[in-house]
């Protein structure tokens, strides 16, 4: 009785905390101006091929690609080459079989401490800069904040956030672009389409204690009543938003870390960014050790 009443007391403290911070959160998002974006100045260059350094693009360019991926690492040495390689692999098909489609993949090394640039350095060397990107952070910024920086660097009409992991099949970034299809005509050219695991949520409980699906849904009905309406799943890590939604959000957005998402869909909400959820396929990846949450 005594370790149900102890789970029950933590419980209510985890969901009063999370619901303190989201309340903090809409309430700064709203009466805080526009962020400044601080970018050191070895993070306005990348290396190329040739391990010549150039300078990076801006968001505020035109678009030179069709697509561009935004791949957020953070001591992710052994993970990443799996997620690359199927990534590459399914970008270098495609643009044979159309040889109209462009893209690029931006790995943001979020400070990592491990050999994570040079892991995503090497796919550099094999498909030249113009293809694969890796920019180098001085220090760790968040998983937010490593998007943001990738995204204001990017070259495409579309962009898409994937985790380094590989969690979500690389591949479904088809059935987010025919979501995202599916949204216009597109206000002012923008429009955002969410990957989301909801559909798989009965099998994931019957893996999770039950301690951790109370935490589960008391954080989703925290942000469905005070963030966000209507996207089952905001944590998803794969987004395809197109540049002009892209621009706008991350501009906006004040949160680099942990809930970033939840502020992203916030802001797209408030400016009437239409948003489609599209079930992805996704497996549980283990979790190698990271001393930093992102």
């Amino acid at each position: 009785m005594v370790p149900l009443l102890l789970q029950l007391a933590v419980l209510g403290a985890a969901l009063l905390a999370a619901a303190l911070i989201l309340i903090s959160f809409v309430a700064f998002i709203t009466a805080a101006g526009m962020p400044h974006l601080h970018r050191h100045e070895q993070e306005k260059f990348f290396l190329n091929a040739r391990g010549q350094k150039e300078a990076l693009p801006s968001i505020c360019d035109s678009p030179t690609k069709q697509l561009s991926v935004v791949v957020p690492s953070y001591n992710e040495e052994k993970r990443l080459p799996v997620m690359m390689d199927e990534a590459l692999s399914y970008l270098e098909k495609r643009q044979k079989q159309d040889p109209m489609f462009t893209y690029e993949v931006i790995v943001v090394d979020d400070g990592s401490k491990d050999q994570t640039s040079e892991v995503a350095f090497k796919y550099c060397q094999k498909y030249g800069s113009d293809k694969v990107r890796v920019i180098t952070l001085v220090k760790n910024r968040g998983k937010g904040g490593a998007i943001r920086m990738g995204i204001f660097s990017s070259r495409g009409e579309k962009i898409l956030m994937a985790d380094a992991d590989g969690a979500t099949k690389f591949p479904d970034v088809e059935k987010l672009e025919k979501g995202l299809n599916g949204l216009q005509p597109w206000p002012d050219q923008m429009a955002i389409a969410c990957g989301s695991r909801a559909h798989l949520e009965k099998e994931s409980i019957a893996q999770r204690s039950y301690f951790r699906t109370l935490l589960m849904y008391g954080f989703h009905f925290l942000v469905w009543f005070l963030c966000v309406k209507g996207i089952r799943d905001t944590q998803c890590g794969f987004k395809l938003l197109t540049r002009e939604a892209a621009s706008r959000t991350f501009s906006s957005l004040h949160i680099e870390r942990w809930a970033f998402d939840v502020e992203l869909l916030y802001i797209a909400q408030f400016f009437k960014i239409p948003i489609a959820e599209i079930a992805v396929n996704w497996t549980e990846i283990e979790v190698w050790e990271q001393l930093t949450i992102n």
